[in-house]
Parts: C-alpha cells; structure tokens; sequence
C-alpha cells in the first residue's frame, strides 16, 4: 500500500501545490489591496469583512461544488457567444473557490493593523509634511507588515487544507489520497493524504514564517532564502506537470470502489495503446455526466437507470432493451458515444442482514412495507434525493421510522451491526455475499435496469482508433467477476488497491 501511496505522490503533491500557491497568490493580490482601499471608510469597511467572514462560514466542499455549475454555464455562454469556452471542471472551480477562502485573514489582519497604528506616529507623520497618502504607504503599511503576513501564514494553512476537499470536484491533490482510502477502507492512503498535506501546510507556514522575520528585522538574506524555498517548493512540485504538459486523456470516476476499479481498468487499455491519460476520482453522478459532455472528461462507465432517472428524467421502465436503445439514441444527440453495456448490471436493491429478513418474514419490497415504519433506513449520499427511491416509495408505500445517510462503506457496516434494518445497496457489490445479506425482490418493477454502459465524450465520439481501444470490454465482465474484483478493494485481511483488482479484472473478463 506504501508503494502505491508513493507511486502518486508526484502527481498529487505537484498539483496540489499549484493550487494552493495559486489561490493563495491570487488572494492576497486581493484582500490586501481591498484592506488598504477600504480602510479609511467605516462603511465599507464592514461591508467588506462581513462578506468575507459569510463566505467562511460556507462549508468548503460545498463551495468548492457551487463553483461548477456556475462556471459551466458561463462556458456554455462565452462558447455561444464568443466561440470559446473553457473548461469548467477541475483547477478553476477550486482555484476560485480557495480564493475567496484565503481572503478574511489578510484582510482582517490588515485592517486590525492599520486601524491600530498608534496615534502619535500618525501625527509625527503629519508633522513632517506627509500626506494622508505617504503616510499610508510609508509609515502604516511598513508597520502593519508583520500582521499582514501573519494573515497569510493562516490563510496558507488553510488553502492547503481545504484544497484536499477539491477532489470531488475533478482537480487532482492530496485529496485524492484521502477520498479513495475513505471509500475503500485503505487507511494507509487516509493517513498518507493527512500528513502529506500536514508537512506541506508545516513547510509553507516556517517559510512565510522566515518572511515575516525578515520583514520585521529588515533582513534581506531572511527574505531571500524564503522566497528561494517558495520558488523550491513550486519549482520541484510542478516537475512532472510540466513534463507532462500535453492533454492526457482524462477517465472520470463516480465515488465509490467499483467505479475506481474500473477507471483503472480503462486507464491501464489506454496506457497500453500509447493514450497518455489521467483520472479525475470522486465525482457525483451529476456532475461527471455533465463534465462528459463539456468534454472535461473524456470517458467514463455510468449506469443505464441513474441516467434514464437522473438525466433523462423519466419514470417510466419499459423494460431493458428499450432503456438501452432510447439511452444510445438521447446520448447521440448530445454528442456522447454508448459504447454498450460492459456485461453487468449495478443495481440499485434493499438489502438486509439474512437473519433478520427470515425472523421478519421479509422476501420483497411489498413484504417490507407491512413492517418499515418500525425500522430504520441507512442509505448513501445520493438515494433519498434520486428518483428511483421516490418510484420506490409510490410503488409500495415504505415508509420508516427513520432515514440516515453514510459513505457507501460504513452503511454496510451500519446494516451488519444493527445500526439500520435495511439499507440501499448496488448488486454488483461483493459485501452482499462477505456480509450474508438478502437483497429484497421488487415484484412491481419500481427500479430501471442498471446496466453499467461505457461513454465516450464528443471529443473522442467519431475517432475510431479509440474506440477500438475501449471496444474490448463491452460485453466482458459479467456480474461474478465484478463481485470479486470489488471485495478485493473490500477485503481488511488482504485489500487490493483498484489497479490490482483492475488487473485481476482483465485477466478474468471474457474478452
């Protein structure tokens, strides 16, 4: 697992001190100058650090995904009307979001400084002739400097934080260490993003710290050797991206196990046919859908009911083979290539503990509605929001005495430890079977087929040479094989990182 970690450590250090120091630079090329313009006008003054305290309180994963949408509208807009767009998934949304998140420290700092530079050095100041102007940049800019750069020294730690929440939004960083540990119970790479991330706040803070001295003391070898580790620090980070400046080919990846596994495995085909390329891990099903399609992500593997349910908006199941064909049809239109189904389908289902299903005498949906409101409900993220489980919950009437949301690992656990009655599981997940659980029959028919389908952005939707690339895998793997490479991922005793299971997957699939 160490192995592995270190294996991406270029990659994920690289970009995520390039968007730390971006959002960090660009930051304080704002908040400073807005500080010293604000500074004598109360009004505005408070305005400014309001705004700047309310976007701290916005939750950081949160802001990070607003930034999404808005961006791709504007894209949407800019290509329309001025025949360029740009790609609104990945360093933007993140390097806008951090920004505004570096802001408050310098600003208040600043202004905290600025406001209290003691009269009497003002009135010498007016004394000796100078303007309200010279004054500001010749008396309280210099004296404010130890707290300005104490402001940045915290808003640095906190970009770099924060900056490992912008994963799910496409951008590569320590993050991504974290986000796949957290779903594939790889703590190795939990711990591994923490104190990568950690180091890096701890060096970027004493080298700002070296700075601040240098400042203070008027040492200009102090401020030279800070600003050479700085240039160091970028310099060795942006190594391999720069050297890997072209485009890669970028496989999106939805965020849980199965969807690592098969990114890998589409990655590992592309490598092996000369397609440098790169994945962009933990994206919600919204999301990745719509970065295909702005071609932010080249390809992917999506399931044919999230994408009758979700982008289709239809709540109609006419059955499986006329999903697929009406499925091909709208993507075409949209410029997506449907390669087909891989040959498994990941279905939504209601699972239980077995124990607990016989001494209930639940087989079926229908059987739960007669016992759900004296049960509890454990689901992932998304469930409760998603068509299907509305469908779900017309067809047979379920409700519970009680609805909880958890990451898609620890809802499994939450169900084999009696936290939850009954939980939203996916068919082709191997923990069914490791934790004896009893998927639940649907007799009405209330959940689309799930067909894990192969998609090609427009970007790569007519070039054949690619699509023979991907082509293999379409009618592959079949459910059993599926299972097994996802409990790899699973497994506490003997955990496979998704490019094992992946390669264990090729050797297994029918092609």
């Amino acid at each position: 697992m160490m192995g592995a970690a270190l294996a991406h450590l270029p990659e994920y250090l690289g970009a995520h001190v390039l968007l730390s120091l971006s959002a960090i630079a660009l930051g304080f090329a704002i908040s400073l100058p807005l500080a010293v313009a604000v500074s004598r006008l109360p009004r505005l003054r408070a305005l400014a650090l309001g705004i700047a305290s309310v976007i701290q309180t916005i939750p950081g994963l949160a802001l990070l995904a607003l930034f999404y949408p808005l961006l791709l509208a504007l894209s949407a807009f800019t290509l329309r009307s001025f025949g360029f767009g740009f790609r609104a998934l990945g360093f933007l949304p993140a390097l806008l979001a951090l920004t505004l998140y570096s802001i408050l420290p310098v600003l208040r700092n600043t202004l905290t400084a600025l406001a209290g530079t003691d009269p009497a050095v003002l009135m010498a100041a007016r004394a000796v002739g100078m303007t309200p102007r010279q004054s500001l940049w010749k008396v309280e800019l210099p004296l404010a400097a130890p707290f300005v750069m104490a402001g940045l020294r915290t808003a640095s730690v906190w970009v770099i934080g924060t900056a490992t929440l912008s994963t799910p939004v496409g951008q590569t960083s320590l993050g991504n260490y974290i986000f796949t540990g957290l779903q594939t119970e790889n703590w190795v790479f939990v711990l591994f993003g923490c104190v990568a991330a950690a180091m890096l706040s701890l060096v970027v803070d004493r080298l700002l710290a070296l700075a601040e001295s240098g400042i203070a003391t008027g040492s200009r070898p102090r401020l030279g050797a800070a600003a050479l580790g700085l240039l160091v620090v970028l310099g060795t980070s942006l190594a391999p991206l720069v050297a890997g400046a072209d485009r890669p080919v970028v496989v999106g990846t939805k965020s849980f196990e199965e969807q690592y596994v098969l990114g890998a495995l589409i990655e590992e085909r592309l490598q092996r046919a000369g397609y440098p390329s790169e994945r962009r891990d933990g994206l919600g099903s919204t999301v990745i859908f719509r970065a295909l399609r702005a071609g932010d992500v080249d390809v992917y593997v999506d399931y044919s009911g999230t994408l009758w349910t979700t982008q289709m908006h239809r709540s109609d199941m006419p059955g499986r083979e006329v999903v697929l064909k009406e499925l091909a049809q709208w993507l075409a239109r949209r410029g997506v290539k449907d390669l087909g189904p891989l040959g498994f389908e990941n279905a939504y289902a209601f699972a239980m503990r077995a124990d607990r299903a016989k001494a209930l005498g639940v087989e079926s949906l229908t059987d739960l509605a007669a016992v759900a409101p004296r049960l509890k409900i454990g689901g992932d993220f998304e469930i409760f929001s998603r068509p299907e489980w509305q469908a779900v919950v017309r067809a047979y009437g379920l409700r519970f005495s009680m609805q909880r949301q958890y990451q898609a690992n620890f809802m499994y656990r939450a169900l084999v430890d009696g936290d939850v009655d009954v939980i939203s599981a996916f068919s082709s997940d191997g923990r069914i079977a490791q934790y004896g659980l009893k998927l639940l029959a649907d007799p009405r028919h209330a959940l689309p087929p799930y067909d894990a389908v192969l998609l090609v952005s427009p970007r790569f939707a007519a070039d054949e040479k690619f699509l023979g690339v991907l082509r293999p895998l379409v009618g592959a793997l079949d459910l059993t094989a599926m299972q097994r490479a996802n409990l790899m991922v699973d497994d506490a005793h003997d955990k496979k990182t998704p490019e094992e299971a992946a390669a264990w997957l090729t050797r297994h699939s029918t092609h």
